[in-house]
């Protein structure tokens, strides 16, 4: 799955994002993280020069399971209905609560990190599982390729900001729920000016 996609300029603000699968909680960590992988890598680096990194995330899971048993001795006489909340205060044989906590389990997730410059943005893009190195290498081809596009050249970030909106619409047409859905850069043009394709 392709965790993220980000474009930052060259001061570290995100210009564009799109997380697929990642809790918000742990969307601000993405975004420090990356910003500060380009600082520290990308000075330097020319165009659509592609750098890797692969990072190794841990998170805690726990299951909690808590149950109450309530154990009453039901005498025959009625008289014990009156008596009932003095004799559920009393904390004898008449109840028991019990709870019980699971330990804390430990996993582990490895994640690829594709990122590159492109004229005044950095992209980076993040994936697991079947999208390492290689497939990311590929979706942040087809990425820059579109948004050369629909730039014209070599975006400058007021460029990109004035193109904003398609560059969206685009990165929609390209990855969807995580996947690379559209390679082809006719096909993504058709979809961007909201045309049916002709051919699927």
């Amino acid at each position: 799955m392709i965790l993220a996609v980000l474009f930052a300029n060259s001061e570290g603000n995100i210009l564009v994002e799109r997380f697929n699968g990642v809790p918000a909680e742990e969307r601000l960590h993405w975004r420090s993280f990356l910003v500060k992988l380009g600082a520290d890598n990308l000075k330097g680096v020319k165009n659509e020069e592609l750098l890797v990194a692969s990072h190794k995330y841990e998170y805690l899971s726990s299951i909690l399971h808590f149950s109450i048993y309530l154990v009453a001795i039901m005498p025959d006489s009625l008289d014990f209905f009156p008596k009932l909340p003095s004799l559920l205060a009393w904390p004898g044989n008449f109840h028991k609560w019990k709870s019980h906590f699971e330990s804390k389990k430990k996993h582990s997730l490895s994640v690829y990190i594709v990122y590159t410059v492109l004229g005044d943005v950095s992209v980076y893009v993040v994936g697991k599982d079947e999208y390492d190195e290689l497939a990311l290498a590929e979706v942040i081809f087809v990425i820059t390729s579109a948004v050369k596009d629909v730039c014209g050249k070599l975006p400058t970030e007021r460029l990109f900001l004035d193109k904003y909106g398609r560059i969206c619409l685009t990165l929609d047409e390209i990855i969807w729920k995580g996947y690379l859905e559209n390679t082809d850069k006719d096909r993504i043009r058709r979809l961007v000016r909201l045309k049916p394709p002709t051919e699927f």
